[in-house]
């Protein structure tokens, strides 16, 4: 939804939300909100806990997931793109908008999950515009139904002195994001990164998550066990006083 304003005859400001035009996904504003599929943020989501955990070793890099950025390009409005990794950023900062600009880097990779409504903004709009913008990656995870069946497929463009130009996937029709050095494919009905040598990388986070409650578990397992064995160490020594076994 946007956030719209209108000025009232008695001078105070009324804001109202109104349903957000295709304008308005290609170019959003900071206060703009927009209803993704389910689909559409489980494949976001994973790409973001992936590719930061991919570059978390290296601290002039930053992941975001639909950080609005404005560009240097005179031409163009800024852009709200799903993921973008960004290389040589000097500083970390609570953003709203990152500016081109202001920061001195860009994009080097930006990956759009398209949504059925809007597919339109991200095959057609965005190929120009990121082009433009200069963005030296630009993948796309578009999802498609086809006489009733929903399909999906990866797209991957390379900009070239006359523009972007799609880069071929391998046999398996995976994509290599070489900024990154990983595989993107496709895995069923969802997507799946790789690494060089194509071991699976599972969702970082949630791997993470599950891995510190498993040891945390184990913690209190083996607590508990030390516990009962020495209350029941404890136990066994007066047994043995009562029954007059032990010297005092």
């Amino acid at each position: 939804m946007a956030l719209h304003s209108t000025t009232l005859p008695d001078g105070k400001v009324k804001w109202e939300r109104e349903p957000l035009t295709l304008e308005d996904i290609l170019h959003p504003q900071v206060e703009d909100f927009r209803a993704h599929s389910v689909e559409h943020q489980r494949f976001s989501i994973y790409l973001r806990n992936v590719l930061t955990a991919r570059l978390a070793n290296n601290p002039n890099t930053i992941v975001f997931r639909e950080m609005r950025v404005a560009w240097a390009h005179p031409d163009l409005k800024p852009h709200g793109p799903d993921i973008a990794v960004i290389f040589n950023v000097r500083e970390r900062r609570n953003w709203e908008t990152f500016d081109e600009v202001q920061e001195g880097t860009k994009p080097s990779l930006i990956i759009e999950v398209t949504d059925p409504e809007t597919r339109s903004v991200d095959l057609e709009d965005k190929v120009k515009e990121y082009a433009l913008a200069g963005v030296l990656w630009y993948v796309i995870v578009d999802a498609y139904e086809e006489k009733g069946v929903t399909k999906r497929r990866l797209l991957g463009y390379q900009l070239t002195p006359d523009g972007y130009a799609l880069f071929a996937p391998n046999e398996q029709g995976w994509l290599w994001l070489e900024p990154v050095g990983l595989w993107l494919g496709l895995r069923g009905e969802n997507i799946a990164c790789y690494d060089k040598t194509v071991n699976l990388i599972e969702d970082y986070v949630g791997v993470t998550a599950a891995r510190a409650e498993a040891e945390a578990r184990v913690a209190e397992e083996a607590q508990a066990r030390a516990l009962a064995e020495e209350r029941a160490h404890q136990l066994e020594s007066e047994l043995r006083r009562l029954r007059g076994e032990e010297r005092e």
